[in-house]
């Protein structure tokens, strides 16, 4: 891929009308008539002046080579026919890596790897959407009863989803240790907590969410919070859950 210097604007060149000389008195000289190869650049915004251009050349080493020449002469060969038609320009070259077997066409791949804004543009277009917004996090899915981590289930007990899910369900208040345990636990369980082992319980749940254990808020002194996070969707349940009221 050559770069024949820069250019702050991409620019189109079209072949130039020829005008035909108009006959004029002596007074008046007549005007020359424009060259039939002369190009003019048009589609350039007021304001503004042309500085360069660029060429994307689409060639790999294989397709070179079947051409009986290689890269570093075809860049040689245009730097030297732009020095011969334009000794005062100046040049420069730059190649486009991109991974062996990539695919594509090639002159698209160079403007991709070089920053063309209209290929980046047409690139993001082409881009295909996520299919699940929380591909790549955490789904709460409360009509379930199930907590899944980059598309993967957690194994969570039955008392460990029911702590996370409570917290769910009143996102943004801190909810104290007293609370939790007076709303998860009835009178007649054999493993009520207290408010110190309240939190072995919350540690485990935390373990369990990984890189996503900061999804359950600790408020020193308090108790614990959950606030609303992007990488988290909750799955709704079609009824009230019955733990608010």
């Amino acid at each position: 891929m050559a770069h024949l210097a820069p250019s702050l604007a991409p620019a189109q060149l079209t072949p130039r009308q020829t005008v035909t000389p108009v006959p004029t008195s002596a007074s008046t000289p007549a005007a020359e008539p424009s060259s039939p190869t002369a190009s003019r650049i048009r589609a350039v915004p007021s304001g503004t002046e042309a500085r360069g251009f660029v060429l994307y050349v689409g060639i790999d080493e294989e397709k070179a080579e079947a051409d009986g020449t290689e890269l570093g002469k075809i860049v040689a060969q245009i730097k030297a026919l732009v020095a011969q038609i334009a000794p005062s320009s100046e040049t420069y070259a730059a190649v486009a890596l991109a991974p062996r077997g990539s695919g594509g066409r090639d002159v698209d791949v160079v403007r991709l790897a070089l920053q063309d804004p209209a290929a980046l543009a047409k690139h993001r277009q082409e881009e295909p959407e996520p299919e699940d917004r929380a591909r790549d996090g955490v789904v709460i899915d409360l009509s379930r009863k199930r907590l899944l981590l980059d598309n993967e289930s957690a194994n969570l007990t039955y008392k460990e989803f029911e702590l996370l899910q409570y917290l769910v369900l009143r996102e943004g208040r801190t909810i104290d240790r007293a609370e939790l345990i007076n709303a998860l636990w009835s009178a007649s369980d054999d493993d009520i907590p207290n408010e110190r082992t309240i939190d072995v319980h919350v540690r485990r749940l935390r373990s369990k969410l990984g890189d996503y254990e900061d999804i359950v808020r600790t408020v020193r002194g308090v108790g614990y919070r959950f606030d609303r996070h992007a990488d988290v969707s909750v799955r709704q349940t079609s009824t009230p859950s019955p733990d608010l009221f």
